[in-house]
């Protein structure tokens, strides 16, 4: 599969933090979870987590949104120490949106009636609600699916219309949680292209965590590896490709991206 960004945010003249992470720790009892977790996210940037299973990626989307604390450190939310924020604080002050790997949606809802009834809890000014709901309808292609109740539509039409549910509220930041996983090869190039178009379009600054290291890597500006608890590496997609800790952790030898 060929590159899906034609351009990698490669630096910030003037970086604007908008996710930091502190000297994290975080264990369940005996059971050490993260250790001494240390990372960035810069405003607009596209930026990914990849890792094995219950290596921690979706904890630390929990711990963005506030789900779970940590036992130390400090998580910032442009540059204010959000660990005293409830979890509704934290969403709405700095316009965090999350996509879930699964579900998100009211099954027996139509596709409309799911964009209303979110729509009528996160849009305050209801004048703009109608507009909001068909440029979103539009936006991802969804007309002749208006009326069609969620629970029948295929796996990437599911996963549009989570996207679309998450953006109602103009998030500024938005978590992408396992949104490859189950995905034919040309949905997934369809989600790339969405996911990079949010970036150019609206500046959202977006965290995708997942297992599909190809598909991730080919629309990130920057991502990261974990491993044992820790952060192995971290990196563009081509430095993290070549870097000899990331290969012994996650991808072997042989793997390439391109």
């Amino acid at each position: 599969m060929g590159l899906v960004k034609q351009f990698r945010i490669k630096s910030h003249k003037k970086p604007n933090s908008i996710i930091s992470f502190e000297n994290i720790n975080l264990s369940y009892g005996s059971r050490l979870i993260l250790e001494n977790i240390n990372f960035k996210i810069n405003e607009g940037q596209i930026f990914g987590m990849l890792g094995p299973n219950g290596v921690g990626k979706s904890t630390i989307f929990n711990l963005i949104t506030g789900l779970i604390q940590p036992n130390s450190g400090k998580i910032k939310l442009n540059n204010t120490d959000v660990l005293d924020y409830p979890i509704y604080l934290r969403t709405k002050k700095f316009h965090i949106g999350y996509v879930p790997q699964y579900g998100g949606y009211f099954n027996d809802l139509t596709l409309y009636q799911n964009l209303k009834a979110i729509a009528e809890i996160v849009i305050n000014d209801k004048s703009t609600e109608d507009y909001k709901i068909n440029s979103l309808i539009s936006k991802f292609e969804l007309e002749n699916l208006k009326n069609v109740k969620a629970k029948f539509l295929s796996g990437g039409q599911k996963k549009k219309l989570v996207i679309a549910l998450s953006l109602l509220s103009d998030p500024k930041v938005l978590l992408l949680d396992e949104c490859f996983a189950a995905l034919d090869v040309l949905t997934i190039k369809m989600l790339q292209e969405i996911i990079v178009n949010l970036q150019k379009e609206s500046n959202i600054t977006i965290c995708i965590c997942d297992h599909q290291a190809r598909d991730l890597l080919a629309c990130v500006d920057k991502a990261m590896i974990l491993g044992n608890c820790k952060i192995v590496a971290e990196g563009s997609p081509q430095e993290l490709v070549n870097n000899i800790d990331a290969k012994s952790a996650y991808f072997g030898d042989s793997f390439s991206f391109k």
